[in-house]
């Protein structure tokens, strides 16, 4: 396919998967069960956090989360008790467990009391066609309560080569708004013109395939290669191509 084939085929894909079906076999259904900004907002970010791994798997434990903050994230990030994280005695996804779970807990509420939310974080440290750097900046700030160093591996950062595909991906979530129901749009503050793709095993193999990205590595440097390919073909939605290399890769195995 030449370049102007390439476009036609992925703009193609992104119609198939960017529409309401997509939710039903996807994580983004688990923030989908909220109307209040802040809990959609706080239980997309901890669906992305343990967004690795087997999807029936990362539904089933998000939904755990959920039912563990009394399915009212925000209240329960806001008021919580200390004996309220007591009473979490079990959860586990992967290397997620439950002193992390109750670590998130406190630094979100962290982050509402003293840096007004995550929104404000983020769009104050990003720049014009990137929000790496916020992420970077988001994660020093996640991190600057007293906090047990193993946790920290569970927020990447893109200043030290990670592709950063989960934050990348909430990212998505909370900022494009293309009126097809899936992604929130919910962030005025940043633009979808900023936004990374959320670079994975899937998206990365297609990516190669079609010839948008060559590093074999899904590293930063990769998703800089790649985000420069998908900003050729929409400067100022590039990140929608997710889901035409997401749904080529996991549901085409192309």
């Amino acid at each position: 396919m030449n370049k102007t084939e390439l476009k036609e085929f992925l703009d193609e894909k992104v119609i198939q998967y960017n529409n309401p079906t997509f939710i039903d076999s996807d994580p983004i259904q688990i923030p989908h069960q909220f109307s209040l900004k802040e809990d959609i907002e706080i239980s997309a970010f901890l669906t992305a956090t343990i967004a690795w791994g087997n999807r029936k798997s990362i539904i089933k434990n998000a939904f755990t989360m959920m039912d563990l903050l009394g399915n009212s994230p925000y209240d329960f990030v806001m008021n919580h008790k200390a004996h309220h994280l007591d009473d979490i005695e079990h959860f586990v996804h992967r290397t997620f467990n439950v002193d992390d779970f109750k670590y998130f807990i406190t630094a979100l509420q962290h982050i509402y009391k003293n840096h007004d939310g995550m929104e404000n974080v983020f769009s104050k440290n990003a720049t014009s066609n990137s929000t790496q750097t916020a992420i970077y900046e988001f994660k020093k700030i996640f991190f600057e309560i007293p906090h047990a160093q193993r946790t920290k591996k569970h927020i990447s950062d893109p200043l030290n080569n990670s592709a950063a595909k989960r934050i990348n991906m909430f990212l998505r979530w909370m900022v494009r708004n293309d009126h097809t129901g899936v992604d929130f749009g919910i962030w005025n503050s940043l633009s979808p013109a900023q936004l990374s793709c959320p670079l994975d095993v899937h998206s990365g193999n297609v990516a190669r395939k079609l010839g948008l990205l060559t590093r074999k590595q899904n590293d930063a440097k990769a998703l800089a290669a790649l985000d420069a390919s998908l900003r050729i073909m929409d400067k100022n939605d590039p990140v929608k191509y997710d889901f035409a290399l997401f749904g080529l890769g996991v549901f085409e195995k192309f």
